[in-house]
């Protein structure tokens, strides 16, 4: 392994898009950085969006970064209004969720070490009106 990795986030391919999700963008290179420790994530949400799902872990920690733009985080049962360059923190067992404001909503999404095979939990209908 080499001393070091560069990797451009945008040229990583789009997950979401693959998977048909329209209104999200999410590039994952925990994969293409070579670290036994760090995983990284793009995610832009455009104007309005709310992610489909939750999500929760067993194990990793995660922390998320807004580089661009505004909108909320639900944790739980609790609703936190984000703009740029907050950063917050999320145990692993919090459910966590996202929806974009009015000028969309783009992160940097920022994990430890997972179990082989990843430790995600998706929960549907979690954020509904």
């Amino acid at each position: 392994m080499s001393d070091y990795t560069i990797k451009n986030l945008k040229e990583i391919k789009d997950a979401a898009a693959e998977h048909g999700v329209k209104g999200l963008e999410s590039r994952f290179a925990r994969d293409h950085m070579d670290s036994e420790h760090l995983g990284v994530t793009y995610f832009r949400y455009s104007p309005g969006f709310r992610t489909p799902f939750g999500h929760r872990h067993r194990e990793q920690e995660e922390a998320y970064l807004v580089v661009s733009g505004s909108g909320q985080i639900r944790l739980g049962d609790e609703i936190v209004d984000l703009r740029q360059w907050d950063l917050v923190r999320v145990a692993p067992e919090t459910v966590r969720a996202f929806e974009a404001g009015s000028d969309g909503l783009e992160l940097i999404a920022i994990g430890s070490d997972r179990p082989e095979g990843g430790d995600g939990e998706m929960l549907n209908d979690f954020w509904k009106d």
